[in-house]
């Protein structure tokens, strides 16, 4: 009785051994698989999603196949670990046990969108809506609207965004990416402000970012942006007239066809800074931190002028005649490569 309760144990141990030793076989197998993929492509994880469903939906489109066995391996070692949303990328010969680490370290696929220093408001909302992979939040809301959404109700939008390259996951939304750069922006001319020079005709730190967009928009040489915020300053100081193009350029919108004309410098409107004293309402393009430091550590000299020299660099002059001089050498006898900014520089080869 006894050798024979002993046979049994001994068959049901060896029963139990082969079937641990035909789990551990097949969950061997099943993680060392590689995906069944013929080229890359991306896996969308919606917000809710378990590994389970997801493993079934892979083995259903005929990438994986044992998904019962890598859903015990899940349970059983990973069951803490958070699957994050967004998109995971494929690839032909991935193995399964990669692509397990790349869910439990969350290395979900990321976008980019690079906002450009010089841009308009509305060159922002047109890079937004061509982000597929962004939600459209924003679309049909004027600006207003839109600034209420962001957090900066009654605040006009120009200039209010720092331009940076912003890094994105699909799911997020255009709101979210744009509340990121106005933080972005507000750190940034907190940042400036706190060190700026004595005796500067600003009262908010919003004055300097509206000097700041003049400063970008006039130039795209760093060492002269220093200059040119002394410039503006000297003649904010002693009551002239700023008479900047690019004001009046903005203030035209769309109406401007890239030729300023002599009728464009009389006509008045809230942006033209040979029709108004002082500075405009609100910035003009989106700025960079130099501009900001430049508007708030404006180069110490006397002059009062300058002008494009047509190789995106500029002449300054103390006087008017001096600054007269220089209209006649660099404006009336243009080249014909003359330009008021540097040349756009190339695109990298992909």
């Amino acid at each position: 009785m006894i050798r024979k309760l002993v046979s049994l144990l001994m068959a049901g141990l060896l029963v139990i051994a082969l079937s641990l030793a035909f789990a551990a076989w097949r969950l061997h197998v099943a993680l060392e698989q590689p995906l069944q993929l013929s080229e890359e492509r991306l896996l969308n994880v919606e917000p809710g999603s378990t590994p389970g469903g997801l493993l079934n939906r892979l083995e259903s489109e005929g990438v994986i196949s044992g998904a019962f066995w890598i859903r015990l391996y899940w349970r059983f070692n990973l069951a803490a670990q958070p699957l994050h949303s967004g998109e995971y990328r494929l690839t032909p010969q991935q193995s399964m046990r990669d692509l397990l680490g790349v869910w439990r370290r969350g290395e979900v696929v990321q976008y980019s969108l690079t906002l450009v220093e010089g841009w308009s408001f509305r060159q922002v909302r047109a890079a937004l809506v061509r982000q597929e992979a962004l939600q459209q939040k924003l679309a049909g809301l004027d600006d207003a609207a839109l600034m209420a959404q962001v957090g900066d109700p009654g605040v006009s939008p120009e200039g209010r965004f720092f331009p940076d390259t912003y890094r994105y996951v699909r799911g997020m939304s255009d709101l979210d990416l744009l509340k990121q750069a106005h933080a972005r922006l507000d750190q940034v001319l907190a940042e400036e402000w706190a060190q700026r020079a004595q005796n500067l005709p600003y009262e908010t730190p919003y004055d300097a970012l509206i000097m700041s967009s003049m400063i970008e928009k006039e130039t795209g040489v760093p060492t002269e942006r220093g200059e040119i915020a002394g410039v503006f300053v000297r003649r904010l100081q002693v009551g002239m007239r700023l008479q900047t193009d690019p004001t009046v350029i903005f203030g035209l919108g769309e109406r401007y066809r890239g030729n300023l004309t002599r009728a464009h410098l009389r006509e008045v409107t809230a942006y033209n800074t040979y029709q108004i004293d002082g500075m405009p309402p609100t910035p003009i393009a989106l700025v960079g931190r130099e501009a900001i430091h430049a508007a708030l550590h404006p180069v110490d000299g006397k002059s009062l002028y300058f002008v494009a020299r047509g190789d995106g660099s500029h002449v300054f002059s103390d006087t008017l005649e001096q600054h007269n001089r220089a209209v006649g050498e660099y404006q009336r006898k243009r080249r014909a490569d003359y330009r008021s900014s540097p040349a756009p520089k190339p695109k990298d080869n992909p």
